[in-house]
């Protein structure tokens, strides 16, 4: 068999601005040496290279976020960013409801990156400022549709409780099909591995800029 070659959509490619500002956040200064040195593209391997050229066709920005970490497993990273491709692009999940998905994992994750990066997507999608201040702040909030609802239910149920009750379930399959719901369940996963990915690199906003979320 040939080696597996991860797969970035014309969407993807396209939209490139978008993944620069997801994946391309500076590492915070630190005095100690980083967890994770930053990579070159003349230090990688011949099976990184062409996972880090797909990385560089929608980042503008290098190798930077949670990309330098996960190019320790070259095979990884390339699946990863096809998922990404389809969680951010193909998902069948209204786009409004998917950023608010992913902006509720970073406040559970306390990922400053994730919520800098999402948080201007979410409001473009349609997402209600005073929804996002009430999430931001820990609160359920409080004037949500009832598709940010449910999802809002859902998301904080399977995350903080680790399983969905059958009136959970009820609500959500009345809003969102079955190929909806397991769109939800993947986005709200990749966007916790992506956070860790973060979270161990000590991957923080830009120098200068106040981290949003308190």
């Amino acid at each position: 068999m040939g080696r597996w070659k991860p797969r970035i959509s014309s969407a993807c490619k396209s939209t490139a601005l978008c993944f620069a500002l997801i994946f391309t956040i500076s590492l915070r200064a630190f005095d100690r040496e980083p967890r994770f040195s930053q990579l070159t593209m003349d230090q990688l391997s011949d099976a990184q290279r062409p996972v880090a050229q797909e990385i560089m066709k929608v980042s503008s920005s290098g190798l930077g976020g949670p990309y330098n970490s996960m190019l320790r497993s070259p095979e990884m990273a390339g699946r990863m960013l096809s998922m990404m491709d389809y969680v951010r692009f193909r998902t069948t999940l209204p786009r409004r409801l998917n950023e608010f998905a992913i902006l509720i994992q970073a406040r559970l994750w306390k990922s400053q990156v994730e919520w800098v990066a999402h948080y201007p997507l979410a409001i473009k999608a349609g997402l209600s400022e005073s929804v996002a201040a009430d999430l931001n702040g820990g609160k359920r909030p409080s004037s949500m549709r009832p598709d940010e609802a449910i999802t809002y239910d859902f998301c904080m149920e399977l995350s903080t409780k680790h399983q969905i009750s059958s009136e959970t379930w009820k609500r959500t399959s009345a809003i969102l099909s079955e190929q909806q719901i397991v769109d939800l369940i993947a986005v709200n996963g990749t966007y916790v591995t992506t956070a860790m990915f973060l979270a161990v690199a000590e991957a923080s906003v830009p120098q200068g800029n106040t981290p949003p979320l308190k």
